[in-house]
């Protein structure tokens, strides 16, 4: 906020008179919210969300401005959301979008996150969420690979073939398939795991193993001739594409207007196709 340590401080503690109470935790390793921090934080941020909403209106113009802050993985970020936010940046040319790139999920509360777009299960029961679409996922293998160790056919030849596990995977004991309506599970082990989904497919590209990923995450890729789909006509399932904002907190007249937009494109043009 371009004030320095020694100012911020002197703001925190006057605050922290006002109230009565320790809205941080101070150690010399960080500084942490409270329980008491936490809860007045998100009270604060219904409040300036009001205020936002109410200075939107009275501009009667429909023009976003201010800070938007969206959380989201770096794969999903740059193959699918960012190729697509052009039209949206355009129609609000002072709105200032920051994407906070990671493949944990973030703390929206303590990360200041507005919107979180998530594909896969929401852990947060509690958050407010929006489905926006559907990733199918696949696996998918560098024809060198394949040239050297073969094409499965079934689901059970991949027990002798080198696996890839990117984030998704972690903590998974098998892979589930699905054809002619009925299911199959096969207990993988990945001899290269990695932490980022853009890295598990850069090392498929590799020609380092088979991986599984959702398509949006490898469909340039595999358009391109840099990957093969492995076992096509098997399903395995798919991972629902989520906008999520933190419980208790009116969501940002923009993080409503982004979450409306990028469902739209999405139904319009799904990811992957599907």
């Amino acid at each position: 906020m371009g004030i320095s340590q020694p100012t911020a401080s002197r703001i925190i503690a006057a605050l922290e008179k006002k109230v009565g109470v320790a809205l941080l935790t101070r150690t010399t390793r960080g500084v942490t919210l409270t329980e008491a921090g936490s809860d007045y934080l998100v009270r604060a941020e219904a409040i300036l969300a009001a205020l936002d909403e109410a200075d939107h209106a009275a501009r009667g113009t429909g023009e976003l401005r201010g800070l938007l802050r969206i959380a989201l993985s770096p794969q999903f970020a740059l193959r699918v959301i960012i190729p697509r936010i052009r039209a949206f940046s355009d129609a609000h040319p002072h709105l200032r979008i920051e994407f906070i790139l990671n493949d944990e999920k973030q703390d929206l509360v303590s990360d200041s996150v507005d919107v979180a777009l998530r594909v896969g299960v929401l852990g947060d029961t509690s958050a407010v969420a929006r489905k926006l679409g559907v990733a199918h996922r696949v696996l998918a293998a560098s024809p060198d690979y394949l040239e050297r160790a073969g094409v499965p056919k079934i689901p059970s030849d991949l027990s002798r073939h080198t696996i890839i596990v990117g984030p998704g995977g972690r903590g998974l004991e098998g892979w589930a398939f699905r054809k002619d309506g009925k299911t199959t599970s096969v207990r993988v082990e990945g001899r290269f795991i990695l932490s980022t989904a853009e890295g598990a497919t850069a090392a498929a590209v590799a020609g380092l193993g088979i991986v599984s990923s959702g398509l949006p995450g490898m469909l340039r890729e595999i358009e391109g001739g840099e990957l093969v789909r492995v076992l096509p006509n098997w399903e395995m399932g798919s991972a629902d594409i989520h906008a999520v904002v933190p419980a208790g907190r009116a969501a940002k007249p923009s993080a409503r207007a982004f979450v409306e937009f990028i469902a739209t494109d999405l139904r319009d043009s799904p990811p992957g196709g599907s």
